[in-house]
C-alpha cells in the first residue's frame, strides 16, 4: 500500500485538501513558484513553471468562484505553497482549493468575497521568470478613485478643526475647496464654525453648483463653492482642491531594480510616496487644499498606462512618478528628474532610463489580450507642448530642492519617451530618488532619515511649483 501525506488547511471561505503521493509528479512542466499579491485594486494569482502551461477558466457567478484546469501538470507540493499566502484579509480571495481533476489536469478553484470579471492569460520568460500563468481577479464594481478623495474631505469637514489651524469651511464665506463637487455628489458639508450657516456673509454670494453629472477622465468638474468679494480676491488664487498623483513606480511581479544589499526598489519607492502622501495632505497653497492620490498603495503591480489613467480619472494637477536609480556598476550616484520629450532623448543615459522604466510593463505581467489597453495607449501619445513645457517647470523645481538633500547625478532636466509621462493634461514628472546599485545610497534609500528628506524635498519642489504656477481654476461644466 503506497503511502499518502495528507494536508489540511482551513481559511475564511475554503477547505483545502491536497492528496499526495510519490506517485504524483509532473509528467510535463515543473512549478517554480506560486505568488499571491492581493489589493483593493485586484488580486493577482502567478503560477511560474519551467514550461508554459495550458489552462481552462470556468467563471461562476453564484456564489462567485472561478475554475481554472491547467494542463500537463499532477498534483505536486508546490502548489500547496499557494495555501500559506492566502491572506484572511484579502479583499478578493476568500478560498483556495486543489484537486487532480485528471490525469495530467490540476484543477484550481478560487472561491470568491465579491463578484470578479477574472482574466487568466500567460506570459513568456522574461528578466528572471520562467514561464508564467497569472489570474487577475479584479472586481466588477471597482471603487472610484475620485469618490474615495471626496469622502476622505468629507471626513475632514465633518470632524471638529483643531484651534491651531484654519478650518476649510466658515460661515463667513470662507472658501470651501470640494463645495461644488460635494452638492453635485449628493453631499452637504457641515460647516465647522459655530455660527449659523443659513446667514451669508455680507457682500458673498453663493456659487450654483452644476447639475450631477458622470465624471470621465476628459472632464475637469469645478471646486469653487463661494465667490469672494472684489477686495479679497487675488490672480493667484482658485479657491479648489489641488490633486496630486503620486506613482510609486515598479510593484507586485516587478521588484525594480534590486541593490546589492537586497533592496527592492519597489519597496523604498512606496514608502517615500507614502511620506509624501501625508506632508501633501498637510499642505495648503496660498489657501488652497492640497490633497494626494496614490496610483498604488501597497505591494501590487499596476500597467504602465493605468497609472496614467488613474491620474487622469482624479483630475490630477500634477503626476509625480518616484523611482529609485540603477545601473550596471556602482558607481554612479545621485538624483534625477525627467520629463516626457516629443523630439527623442536629450542624453543617451535618457533614453537608456526610459527604455528600462517602459519594461516595466513585461517585468510586472501586462495582460496584452486586455480590451482597452491599445485605447489607452493611443490616447496617450496626445502629449501636448504646453504639458511638457509645465513638466519642466515642476521638474526644475523639484531638482533645485533635492539638491540639498543629496548629489545630482543631473544638474538639470533631462527628457525622454517614458510612457509613464504621457498623460496629455497633467504635468508630470519621474524622480530618480538616488541610485539603489550604489552602496552607499543604497543605504541611505533603506534610511527613514533619508525617505523623509526626499519627501520634504519632492513636497517643497512641488509647493514652489504652485507658487509660481498657480493651478488654473476648473471649468464650473461638466
Amino acid at each position: 500500500m503506497k503511502r499518502r501525506e495528507v494536508l489540511t488547511c482551513l481559511g475564511p471561505g475554503g477547505l483545502l485538501l491536497l492528496w499526495l503521493g510519490p506517485q504524483q509528479i509532473a509528467h510535463g512542466a515543473g512549478i517554480v513558484a506560486v505568488r499571491i499579491w492581493p489589493a483593493q485594486d485586484y488580486t493577482r494569482v502567478t503560477i511560474e513553471s519551467d514550461a508554459k502551461l495550458q489552462a481552462r477558466q470556468v467563471f461562476v457567478a453564484d456564489p462567485p468562484r472561478l475554475a481554472v484546469d491547467i494542463e500537463g501538470l499532477d498534483l505536486i507540493p508546490g502548489l500547496r505553497e499557494l495555501v500559506g499566502q492566502l491572506r484572511a484579509d484579502d479583499p478578493n480571495i476568500a478560498g483556495i482549493r486543489v484537486g487532480q481533476y485528471a490525469p495530467n489536469v490540476v484543477r484550481l478553484v478560487v472561491d470568491l468575497k465579491r463578484p470578479i470579471a477574472p482574466q487568466v492569460f500567460d506570459l513568456q520568460p522574461v528578466a528572471a521568470y520562467q514561464h508564467r500563468l497569472v489570474l487577475d481577479l479584479y472586481p466588477t464594481q471597482a471603487a472610484d478613485p475620485l469618490e474615495d478623495l471626496i469622502a476622505q474631505r468629507l471626513r475632514e469637514l465633518e470632524a471638529p478643526a483643531p484651534t491651531h489651524s484654519r478650518a476649510p469651511t466658515t460661515a463667513d464665506g470662507a472658501h470651501d475647496p470640494l463645495g461644488a463637487l460635494l452638492a453635485q455628489q449628493g453631499h452637504a458639508p457641515r460647516p465647522t464654525s459655530s455660527a449659523s450657516p443659513a446667514a451669508p456673509a455680507p457682500n458673498t454670494a453663493a456659487a450654483a453648483p452644476s447639475p450631477a453629472t458622470p465624471l470621465s477622465s476628459s472632464t475637469r468638474p469645478s471646486f469653487a463653492a463661494k465667490q469672494r468679494p472684489a477686495a479679497a480676491t487675488a490672480a493667484d488664487k482658485t479657491d479648489r482642491l489641488i490633486v496630486v498623483a503620486l506613482d510609486p513606480g515598479h510593484g507586485g511581479e516587478d521588484p525594480g531594480a534590486v541593490g546589492p544589499g537586497g533592496t527592492r526598489e519597489k519597496d523604498v519607492v512606496l514608502a517615500i510616496a507614502l511620506l509624501l502622501r501625508d506632508r501633501i495632505n498637510r499642505t495648503q497653497v496660498k489657501g488652497n487644499t492640497m490633497r494626494a492620490f496614490l496610483t498604488r498603495d501597497d505591494d501590487f503591480f499596476v500597467p504602465l498606462h493605468v497609472r496614467v489613467d488613474k491620474a487622469r480619472r482624479v483630475q490630477a494637477d500634477l503626476f509625480v512618478s518616484i523611482h529609485a536609480d540603477a545601473f550596471f556598476s556602482p558607481r554612479p550616484q545621485g538624483g534625477s528628474v525627467y520629463v516626457l520629450s516629443d523630439r527623442g532623448a536629450t542624453s543617451a543615459a535618457a533614453r537608456w532610463i526610459a527604455n528600462k522604466e517602459n519594461a516595466a510593463d513585461l517585468v510586472g505581467g501586462l495582460n496584452v489580450r486586455a480590451k482597452d489597453a491599445h485605447v489607452q495607449r493611443a490616447l496617450l501619445d496626445m502629449s501636448t507642448t504646453a504639458q511638457i513645457n509645465d513638466s519642466l517647470r515642476l521638474g526644475g523645481a523639484m531638482l533645485g530642492e533635492m539638491e540639498r538633500v543629496g548629489k545630482l547625478h543631473k544638474p538639470q532636466v533631462e527628457q525622454a519617451g517614458f510612457a509613464v509621462l504621457r498623460a496629455p493634461d497633467i504635468p508630470s514628472v519621474l524622480v530618480e530618488t538616488a541610485f539603489i546599485s550604489n552602496p552607499d545610497e543604497e543605504k541611505r534609500l533603506r534610511s527613514p532619515r533619508f525617505q523623509a528628506e526626499m519627501a520634504d524635498a519632492l513636497l517643497q519642489g512641488i509647493v514652489g511649483y504652485f507658487s509660481r504656477n498657480p493651478p488654473l481654476a476648473r471649468s464650473r461644466q461638466l
